[in-house]
């Protein structure tokens, strides 16, 4: 049964689009009166250096206040307070992330191409995502919609971009210490001065541990799910001549966290024998310039990063004797599954941005001319119980970029953006199952923007663009070679936003609407495989294409001040999706997978007293499919948030809570399977949970 009629989604479009235009006319009287300056702040991720208010895509920065507000120790802590991002566990953190409900859930054997670009100081770490910690973050900016200009193949979704704090000229930095439940500790700094007159260095670690919310009882461990992580990073922002600039960033990663999530009885406590482990060591390096000549600035940045990944868990979810002196004694297995990753990754970025107008037909314009290339290998090496031997495969891509895009004022207040994006990717895929696989495919993306500032304060934008997500390979054995590649998916975005500041910049903003049509949909599919020597199942991840999707809503990103105590801010993301592929009828006309029809974060902070503030916050999702490939879901929830902090001069102490009323909440789950032999394997789902209610205390001064 459909969803939605076709006449309903076309009308909730104009509705939207109607609401946005009408708002900003009604709106410019007031803005005009106040005829004041606001304080701009600069997007990082787009071609040229633009305000957040006059980049034209839906676009949500998450400040350091926010972080600190949060306590928050790693990217995921922080997609949920953003307006149609979500994310899937099945691991020790939530690095498989999506966007508008466009993103991977996983990974296993294949080798995958992100939706979702994430990138981390220039370094790209997409598909990478567990190494996103927020040491010494300034900001994260995440970017709705094909970013297929700016960033190519691997930002179909959208893109997040991590900006640390640069160096200063002056001695600063910091220091925190923090404790909580579940044996969890927290220790972070930061320094930075001047190198010379010219230079300017910084210098910042952390380093987390935690036992996990997890008791694996057969062990009578609570540690089974542990975090035990480390990161540093070190830069360099030299001003070489009055014209050119070099900054320098080194990154550290050092992960040993384990992986012990699944019960079958669905609990927050677990019976493996052998539990797993997700675990990432990874050096990286970028080096970004800028030279200033009369007309042009040339901007180049070289970025890699070397790693090394291992994730495994027990596959049977238990002990070998689980059965024994029960009726099922001889029906239970044992088996373990383990991923061995090896990834190197190059980019090399370079690009002429013009800083000065020139005229094209009486208009003043500005462009962009860039190059790209990246290099990226990966061997994976998988040791599991039921294969002959250990599987080996390597898998080696190349892309090479050139994209322009000019922006023209062909108004005093009216901006005309074009954007092309021409990329030739290869790829080549090999192993021990003698696969041998090329590819060689000619892919383009590019946006189509007209923006309207009615003043200072106020500004809407309109948006066609068109992104990619190149094809691959699914290298199962088990698999039949006419399921082994499958094509590239393509996706048309048309979106309109408002954004800007009103009533004496007390309430800003910004408003989105879009609507997306996808073709050739990568859609991860899975086979369950009864093996014929046990009662063990096989379970094959596989990546085919879908007819057509269609992914529609809103976001909203508000802030409120009441007056000087007082403080409100809020997102509300509102998504609607469905697939059309009338060969499957279970799939036909459904939602996809990790795509909550509504999500939401509102939150207040009061300071009640001379130095104390008082945080709450409330976040919340409706259920969603947990996977493409069955019908199980999640459960909606509310959770809340709260904080006391005490602030005199530059100390900082937080007495924190999140989950507060303990509910449940479920960040990646399985159907159609049975996997529990005192049930004789009885067809159920299965659920990880995510955290319960945690607290703590954290001291932080800064100097």
């Amino acid at each position: 049964m459909q969803l939605k009629s076709n006449f309903f989604k076309y009308l909730s479009l104009i509705f939207f689009i109607s609401f946005l235009v009408s708002f900003s006319f009604l709106l410019h009287a007031n803005v005009q009166a106040n005829g004041k300056e606001i304080t701009e702040i600069v997007v990082m991720s787009d071609l040229r250096k633009n305000t957040a208010d006059t980049v034209s895509t839906s676009l949500q920065i998450i400040d350091s206040g926010s972080i600190d507000r949060r306590n928050a120790q790693h990217l995921d802590a922080l997609l949920n307070t953003a307006a149609n991002v979500n994310f899937a566990s099945g691991a020790s953190r939530g690095r498989f992330i999506q966007i508008r409900g466009i993103g991977e859930r996983s990974q296993f054997v294949e080798p995958i191409n992100p939706s979702v670009g994430v990138v981390m100081d220039g370094i790209d770490i997409s598909g990478m995502s567990g190494a996103a910690m927020t040491l010494d973050l300034d900001r994260v900016e995440i970017l709705r919609g094909p970013q297929g200009t700016i960033y190519g193949s691997n930002a179909l979704a959208g893109l997040i971009n991590l900006r640390s704090n640069r160096p200063t000229s002056y001695e600063s930095g910091s220091f925190a210490f923090g404790v909580g439940n579940y044996a969890t500790s927290m220790v972070d700094g930061s320094y930075s001065n001047a190198l010379a007159s010219n230079s300017n260095f910084r210098i910042a670690m952390k380093k987390t541990n935690s036992d996990g919310f997890i008791k694996n009882t057969h062990l009578d461990r609570k540690d089974t799910n542990n975090i035990n992580e480390f990161s540093l990073k070190s830069m360099i922002d030299w001003q070489m001549t009055d014209k050119l600039d070099i900054n320098s960033t080194l990154l550290v990663v050092d992960i040993d966290n384990g992986y012990d999530a699944f019960s079958l009885d669905n609990t927050r406590e677990t019976l493996s024998d052998n539990p797993g482990q997700d675990r990432l060591e990874m050096l990286a390096l970028s080096i970004e310039t800028e030279y200033r000549a009369n007309n042009f600035n040339l901007l180049g940045l070289i970025s890699g990063f070397d790693s090394d990944t291992e994730y495994g868990y027990d596959e049977d979810w238990a002990f070998a004797e689980i059965c024994r002196g029960l009726d099922c004694d001889g029906w239970e297995y044992s088996s373990q599954d383990n991923y061995f990753r090896d990834k190197n990754n190059l980019v090399l970025d370079t690009r002429l941005v013009s800083n000065k107008d020139f005229l094209i037909s009486g208009a003043e314009s500005k462009w962009v001319i860039g190059f790209y290339a990246r290099l990226q290998d990966e061997i994976l090496r998988r040791e599991y119980t039921y294969l002959p031997e250990v599987f080996i495969s390597g898998f080696d891509t190349k892309n090479i970029s050139i994209y322009g895009q000019l922006d023209s004022d062909i108004r005093e207040n009216i901006v005309l953006t074009g954007g092309l994006r021409l990329e030739r990717r290869e790829a080549s895929y090999t192993d021990s199952g003698d696969l041998d696989h090329n590819t060689r495919e000619n892919l383009w993306g590019g946006k189509l923007s007209l923006n309207y500032l009615f003043d200072n304060s106020l500004t809407a934008y309109i948006l066609l663009s068109k992104g990619y997500k190149a094809g691959g390979i699914n290298n199962n054995i088990s698999l039949p070679i006419s399921d082994r590649d499958f094509d590239t998916e393509y996706m048309w975005n048309f979106e309109s936003g408002l954004s800007g500041d009103w009533f004496a910049s007390k309430l800003k903003g910004k408003i989105s609407t879009f609507y997306q049509w996808r073709r050739d949909v990568q859609l991860k599919q899975s086979l369950v495989i009864p093996r014929d020597d046990t009662n063990a199942v096989e379970f094959i991840d596989y990546i085919g294409n879908s007819a057509k999707g269609i992914n529609y809503g809103m976001e909203i990103d508000l802030s409120l001040k009441i007056n000087d105590r007082i403080n409100l801010f809020g997102s509300v993301g509102l998504l609607e999706t469905e697939f059309r592929i009338p060969e499957s009828e279970s799939l036909n006309l459904r939602d996809q997978a990790h795509a909550p029809s509504y999500q939401y974060m509102f939150g207040a902070d009061y300071i009640f007293a001379e130095y104390f503030t008082l945080l709450i916050d409330l976040e919340g999702k409706d259920k969603f499919y947990l996977s493409s490939s069955h019908n199980e879901e999640s459960t909606a929830y509310t959770l809340l948030n709260a904080a006391i902090n005490y602030e005199p001069t530059n100390l900082k102490i937080s007495i924190w809570g999140k989950n507060l009323f303990n509910e449940e909440v479920v960040i990646r789950g399985f159907g159609g399977f049975g996997n529990d032999p005192r049930k004789y394997y009885k067809v159920e789902p299965y659920y990880q949970l995510g955290s319960p209610r945690t607290y703590g205390l954290t001291l932080k001064y800064e100097f």
